[in-house]
């Protein structure tokens, strides 16, 4: 999934750890990536922890995507900070699941909590490849 994701990669997120239920994706913050208010912009923020609860929840060969997600912004951060997500499953039953991240900066501080609600889908990754 990683490897098609345009998105992840234009904001320059590094994937640390891929492990069923469990990934660590980092994102050095940029000038672009600040607010009017010279701190980084919530959709930024919301964008790491979303890849990261991504991987995470991507478990099997099944395509699983977000039902639904929710974030509690913490700490403001500047350009030139290291932000990183943590995710890690809480629960899988049938084809949902809920999954916590929580997105520190370099020295350890919360930045942000976000909750993922995730739902498998009847494709599979191959499909995926294969295209549309």
């Amino acid at each position: 999934m990683m490897q098609r994701d345009r998105a992840s990669a234009a904001m320059g997120m590094q994937v640390e750890q891929d492990e069923p239920g469990h990934a660590v994706v980092s994102m050095l913050v940029r000038d672009d990536m600040l607010n009017g208010f010279a701190i980084t912009h919530g959709g930024f923020v919301f964008a790491l922890a979303d890849t990261a609860f991504a991987i995470a929840c991507n478990e099997d060969d099944r395509i699983t995507v977000a039902a639904g997600a929710d974030i509690s912004f913490l700490k403001s951060t500047h350009a030139g900070q290291t932000l990183t997500a943590t995710a890690r499953r809480r629960v899988v039953s049938g084809r949902t699941g809920v999954y916590d991240v929580t997105v520190t900066d370099e020295g350890g501080d919360v930045v942000a909590e976000y909750r993922g609600r995730s739902v498998a889908t009847s494709r599979s990754l191959r499909d995926a490849v294969a295209g549309p």
